[in-house]
Order: C-alpha cells, then structure tokens, then sequence
C-alpha cells in the first residue's frame, strides 16, 4: 500500500527544530521570551494590538467566555456544526447555550435564521470560521443589539480574511480566538492564543490565564511587603504557553503565508478535479475579497442516491491509504446535550451538512500528485454516470 495520506497534519523543518532545541539550552522552559515575542508576532499577523497565547484554543474560548462574567439564565449562541469547545465553554461558566442552524452548503452559521434565536436574554455569539472561511462578520453584527457580544472561534481561520482585514483584527468583535493543534495552519503542539482591540480585556485575559494572579504593585488591592508579594484577585486557571511551545510558533508563523498559499493551491486543484463528477460538490465558497484559510477541503455527497454509503467510503479509501473525517458531528446530538433537551429536530441546514460532509486530505506538505491521488480514487468508488 502507498504511504497513508492524512486528511491533515503538520508542517515541520529543521529550522522549527533547532529553534526548540535552542530554547532547550537555554534557560527559559515555561514562561520566558519567546512567549512575549511570539504574541508580539501573532498581533502584528493578524493586525490587532493586543493578542495573548494560551494552553489550547479551548482554553482561549473559555477565558473569553469568562471575561463576560456570564450568568446562569445568560445565553451564547453558538453553531450546531462545529467541535465541541464551541458549545462546551458555554457550559464551563454556567450559562445556558443556544444551537442556531447553519448554511447546508458551507456549514457556516446561517445569518437567514440568527434572529429567531436571539432573546433578551442573549449575551454573546460565537461564530465559527469553520473549515477555514469566515462568516460575514459585519452582516452578523448588524443583526445584533449593540450590547451583544462576539467572540470570533477562528480555530480554523488563521490566515483568512474578511473583506479587506485578517481573521482575527476583531473588526467587528471583541475579540477572536486560535487554536495551535497539529492539523491547523500553525502548531505549538499544543497552544492557542486571543487577539482583541481591548486593552482592559487583554489585560483581564491575562491574568485569568494565571490562576487570577497579578505581581503588577499598581494593582495590588493591599500595601506590597516586599518582592515576593502577589496578589490572586479573583479565580482564574493555569493556562499559560511554555516557552518551548512558543519557540516553535514562532518558526511556524513566519511560514504562515506559505502555508496558505500552498493549501490554497492544494483547493484549487481539488476544485479542478471534482467539479466534473456528478456526485461530489464542494461547499459554497466565500465571495471575494473575503478568501478561505482552507484549515479543511470539504465535500457534499448526497450518500442516499450514491452507490456507495459514507461509511463504507471512507472505508475504501483507507484500504486505499488515504484518511478522511467528519467534521463535525452535530454538537446538540451528542448525549450530554441530548440528555440536556437539545436535538436537531429543528436545524435542517445542520442535518443537510452533516449527511454530506466529508474533509478530505489537505496540509501543505502534499503533492498536486497527492491529490490526482484521492480525485482518483473517488471516481474508481464513484462512478461519473447517475
């Protein structure tokens, strides 16, 4: 069999290497710096003035979140198609999530249906960036009370843009949250990060990554007795990057444009391929010049009409070498939230996207021969005449 092909992964060279090992020598690990010149990075990336790294993209959603000091009859609404953390960082500070449908044929929140799940009680949104494109943001944020919060999940989205201004400039939110797993467009092996406009929120951010801890004596509640002294003011987490993690983002974001451009390319020759064959059909693009991260190269199958289930698709695929994933399954269906009373009974955008969806592979390490590779093998399992 030929060397499996992942539906993604990272992008590494002996420079990110050396630059950890570097690191390693020295005499910083944990917080040292190459975490302030990496979140100095991040902001000039994507043209905000503050950004902060953090331990995971879900613990950068979830300071986010507990920023707002939420209250149980609160509401977030959040996406039906999107991973977990999403919906799961509503939950961690207590209030009340709200699952509103999306477009079938992009999986992005669809804004058509955004009103009818708005209340008094609506605090926030979360949109996602899902597969990499972004939601219109400035037509989400007109259809909000100016009071409401956005808080941009752009996990997948490092590197998009919207309109004229990178994914995360917080234009038209508060603030805009990354995730630095692997699979996505950079990698700290773990890691993420918040960018914002706030001055006062990164600072809150900050210290709530910390345990609610501040060592700053302008502002300690109580006289300093001496150098060691510091202050917990309120209860925060340990959710800080090491400085080893930022070592290697740092050698990663500077390749971040390539990155792009090469997974951009790597959709344009899947778009090539595909748009012949009668049973696949990419997801609706966005309109330029808003362009598409493309974290992720996702298909719509209509598995009813074809010969093959998606089950046993992917299956032959594998045996093929080539790894392929849903992304996602619908969070309200998922038993913790079943067993809370939400279901997808009424998002039938969400059912349409998820019976379709399928990711193919996608990272910037492959071929255009990588991909003639899978457009092949799709058309050997599904044949081109109805």
């Amino acid at each position: 069999m030929k060397d499996f092909l992942p539906y993604g992964r990272q992008s590494l060279d002996e420079t990110d290497i050396e630059r950890v090992v570097e690191c390693l020598r020295g005499d910083w690990l944990t917080g040292g710096p190459y975490v302030g010149e990496f979140e100095e990075k991040i902001a000039t990336t994507v043209a905000a003035p503050h950004a902060l790294t953090v331990s995971n993209g879900t613990a950068a959603l979830h300071l986010c979140l507990l920023a707002l000091d939420l209250q149980p009859e609160d509401e977030v609404i959040v996406p039906a198609i999107s991973f977990l953390a999403s919906a799961n960082c509503v939950r961690y500070v207590g209030a009340k999530v709200v699952f509103a449908d999306v477009d079938p044929n992009t999986g992005l929140l669809d804004l058509k249906k955004l009103p009818e799940c708005l209340s008094e009680k609506t605090r926030a949104v979360v949109p996602v960036h899902l597969n990499g494109a972004p939601v219109n943001l400035k037509q989400l944020k007109s259809l909000l009370p100016p009071a409401t919060v956005v808080i941009e999940d752009a996990a997948h989205a490092l590197g998009a843009r919207f309109e004229e201004k990178p994914i995360g400039s917080c234009q038209y939110s508060q603030a805009a949250i990354f995730s630095f797993h692997p699979v996505k467009h950079i990698t700290t092996a773990e890691g993420g990060a918040i960018s914002t406009q706030d001055s006062e929120l990164c600072q809150r951010l900050m210290k709530l990554r910390s345990h609610g801890m501040t060592r700053d004596e302008s502002e300690f509640e109580e006289p300093s007795p001496g150098p060691w002294y510091y202050e917990m003011q309120e209860l925060g987490f340990n959710y800080r990057l090491s400085d080893i993690q930022a070592a290697l983002g740092l050698g990663q974001i500077q390749k971040l444009r390539q990155f792009i451009e090469r997974r951009q390319a790597l959709a344009s020759l899947y778009d090539q391929r595909l748009q012949v064959h009668p049973w696949v059909r990419p997801i609706t693009r966005v309109n330029p010049p808003s362009t598409s991260a493309w974290h992720l190269y996702p298909i719509l199958l209509d598995y009813t009409a074809a010969p093959l289930s998606r089950k046993e698709l992917m299956l032959e695929l594998r045996k093929e070498g080539i790894g392929t994933q849903v992304h996602y399954l619908p969070i309200p269906d998922q038993p913790y939230y079943r067993k809370l009373g939400y279901s997808t009974q009424s998002l039938p955008g969400t059912q349409s996207y998820y019976a379709q969806a399928l990711s193919l592979p996608l990272f910037p390490a492959m071929q255009d021969a990588d991909v003639d590779r899978v457009c092949a093998a799709l058309f050997r399992l599904l044949p081109q005449s109805r």
